[in-house]
């Protein structure tokens, strides 16, 4: 598999070899919706807390007698039938949404993203993302003259200066390659790869 290798104006310069096993598999339309809802599944927090009939907050008196009236008969005011009543099945902070996924499975998904982007034209390999000081605009810059608005970068190290830079943009995320999730492929317009990083995706998806 070959990808295009970018310059600074963001014109394909050459061709880069990379490995048919992470960039040139075939796309898995199920597993990749499936790691990626996993993903955002484990990310959730289980901190959101409802009350039961038990806990809200009510008096036991009963509101009105149990026959003669020809209305429903009724308990108490903590009904979950009632308007501030308790909830049937109320959320506990201790709710548990993760979703396992196995290893094998997260490589050939992440395999299988990697491979679509590269068909589609939305990965590319770059020498290298540097900036010589912590400034955003550098990096800002440097982006616009690429015409790139919305790019997921892949270093091989991301140093302080890129990591200072990158973080204040709003459509640009700088990552190394083990902190690389199906999600942001996913998001991102374009993501670019430096030719280190490339191996390291090889140790850690082939």
């Amino acid at each position: 598999m070959q990808l295009e290798l970018l310059n600074e104006q963001g014109q394909s310069s050459a061709k880069v070899d990379a490995p048919d096993t992470v960039f040139g598999r075939d796309y898995n339309e199920a597993l990749v919706h499936q790691i990626v809802v996993a993903y955002q599944a484990n990310a959730r927090q289980g901190t959101r807390a409802q009350k039961d009939r038990g806990t809200v907050s009510h008096t036991t008196k009963k509101p009105w007698a149990q026959k003669g009236t020809g209305r429903a008969r009724a308990g108490m005011s903590s009904s979950p039938l009632w308007r501030g009543g308790g909830r049937i099945f109320p959320n506990t902070p201790d709710e548990n949404f993760s979703q396992k996924v196995n290893k094998k499975m997260y490589r050939a998904g992440m395999a299988s993203i990697f491979s679509q982007l590269a068909r589609d034209g939305r990965l590319a390999v770059v020498d290298s993302i540097k900036v010589d000081s912590p400034k955003t605009k550098l990096l800002a810059a440097k982006f616009k003259a690429m015409g790139l608005d919305s790019v997921l970068v892949i270093a091989d190290e991301v140093d302080e200066n890129l990591f200072l830079a990158s973080r204040n943009l709003a459509n640009v995320m700088v990552v190394e390659p083990r902190y690389a999730d199906p999600l942001s492929l996913v998001f991102y317009k374009k993501v670019l790869v430096t030719k280190g990083a490339i191996d390291k995706l090889k140790e850690m998806l082939a």
